[in-house]
């Protein structure tokens, strides 16, 4: 049993629709007997919407809440498409950055992945989830959220 790991950025998941449209992939990626990751991005231009909002409540945002904030955009998805993909008759689960085991430094909106940790993604695979990972986001050391930057889903 191989593992396929399914990226899908903005666009592919801007709507319910393309979100289900999405699903069904990772869905029958599985019934063909692969074990599935999924890595999601923010929907459409949310991140883009959380940066505006932000800008709305002060000109200088502290990067640790600016993190904290844009890293919403990314769990919005997966928790959507683990909805998704359960709608079709297969177990999932959706994980941010830090509970699938990413440990980042501590460099606000802009870290670097230290560490991933697999042991629990695995698991999750053996026991025939479809797992599905928010882009973009891990934790320092201190559990703080960090973002990896602009693109930083297709890193993850």
């Amino acid at each position: 049993m191989s593992l396929i790991v399914q990226k899908f950025g903005g666009t592919s998941v801007a709507d319910a629709t393309k979100i289900k449209g999405a699903a069904a992939r990772a869905v029958a990626t599985k019934r063909a007997g692969h074990q599935v990751v999924m890595v999601v991005s923010a929907r459409g231009k949310k991140t883009d919407e959380l940066v505006a909002l932000a800008a709305e409540m002060t000109d200088n945002p502290p990067p640790r809440e600016m993190d904290m904030l844009l890293s919403t955009g990314e769990q919005e998805s997966c928790a959507l498409m683990a909805m998704a993909v359960r709608e079709l008759g297969e177990e999932a689960i959706s994980l941010t950055g830090g509970q699938i085991g990413i440990s980042t430094d501590s460099s606000h909106t802009k870290a670097r992945i230290l560490d991933i940790a697999t042991e629990r993604m695995r698991t999750l695979l053996d026991a025939g989830k479809i797992v599905i990972a928010a882009g973009f986001q891990g934790v320092d050391a201190d559990k703080n959220i960090t973002t990896l930057g602009r693109g930083g889903s297709d890193t993850t």
